[in-house]
């Protein structure tokens, strides 16, 4: 299959290098921790495995998915944290859990494997009609919960874009397997009025963090002029020249997801040179194996935290195939409704 590159930036050989590098991170069990010996979280493990699809690993990233088949629990979801098989932290991340589906239909688009969907449709199903119970009447969805069923009230901004992306490819599933879900269309409307119209009240107001900025973009829940002015308002604060992105506001340091995810959203408005700027400029963030450490501080030019994380090294690869539109499945950001009434 065709691998992703970047002109001038990144050949195909170094993106499956990429990949390969990933792979070697995996555990027997499927899981895609976050390094070596480190723990596994229900998100970063499916971004990690979609990293896997694009380059071509499609076993490999099968394995991931029925790692999470395996440790779904009965109520439809998974620990927020599991370190070699333990679970460590058992509460409950909505948005952790919703995050399946993009991983799913993400496959799906890149395989076209029908037996692959029918597996994990009840996983997705499953996963998505847990996250539905944390939906506010104001059409934003809590944060979280723990195992006796309470739930945490605060609804923040990044979960959110990310659950809205997560239910528009919940419903595309649906619609590929027959089974249209109406209650999956009516609160991706509602999350997306509430997106729309109350941002400022619906949830937490933005964190220090720079994924609460850019993520109503990657998780296509803002969209047209008020997408550009709402990431040229803050662009100077986050974005260093010829470093990266910044994870935090007001710290000397530049992380390679949070660069590559916002790499993303600017290719879904269409701002793809700036996106290629983005990337080129965290290549010094790349290891001669491929892979591609967390983040640097770049005051003083140490690398911290001091981990080659699979989850940074994914959203690299994301970033190239979304900016090259190699895979079939390269639109998985750019391509979210804003809508999907139409489909009731």
């Amino acid at each position: 299959m065709e691998i992703p590159a970047i002109a001038g930036v990144l050949t195909a050989e170094q993106v499956l290098a990429t990949g390969a590098a990933i792979v070697g991170m995996q555990e027997d069990s499927g899981a895609l921790p976050w390094f070596p010996g480190g723990h596994t979280d229900p998100w970063d493990h499916i971004e990690s495995a979609m990293a896997l699809s694009v380059t071509g690993f499609h076993a490999e990233a099968e394995a991931a998915y029925d790692w999470s088949r395996r440790h779904q629990r009965a109520d439809g979801s998974w620990p927020i944290r599991t370190v070699a098989g333990r679970v460590e932290d058992a509460n409950i991340d909505s948005n952790f859990c919703a995050y399946i589906a993009v991983g799913v239909w993400h496959h799906y688009r890149i395989t076209g494997d029908t037996g692959f969907l029918n597996r994990m449709w009840p996983v997705v199903w499953s996963a998505l009609e847990l996250v539905l119970t944390y939906q506010r009447p104001d059409g934003a969805f809590r944060w979280g919960g723990d195992q006796s069923g309470a739930k945490f009230a605060e609804a923040q901004i990044t979960g959110n874009a990310s659950i809205f992306q997560a239910l528009d490819c919940a419903i595309r599933i649906a619609v590929e397997m027959g089974q249209p879900e109406e209650d999956f269309i009516l609160a991706h409307a509602a999350l997306g009025a509430a997106f729309a119209e109350r941002m400022d009240t619906a949830f937490e107001p933005p964190s220090e963090h720079s994924m609460d900025w850019y993520y109503p973009i990657l998780g296509g829940a803002m969209r047209g002029e008020r997408a550009q002015q709402h990431i040229a308002e803050r662009w100077d604060e986050f974005v260093v020249p010829g470093w990266g992105a910044r994870c935090v506001h007001h710290r000397p340091w530049v992380t390679g997801a949070e660069t590559s995810e916002l790499a993303l959203a600017l290719e879904a408005l269409g701002d793809t040179a700036d996106a290629i700027g983005l990337i080129e400029s965290i290549q010094h963030l790349r290891d001669p194996d491929g892979s591609y450490w967390t983040g640097l501080v770049f005051s003083d030019g140490k690398r911290w935290p001091v981990e080659k994380s699979s989850w940074t090294s994914a959203a690299v690869v994301l970033a190239a195939d979304a900016i090259s539109r190699t895979s079939a499945a390269n639109g998985i950001f750019r391509d979210v409704r804003q809508t999907v009434l139409d489909l009731r």
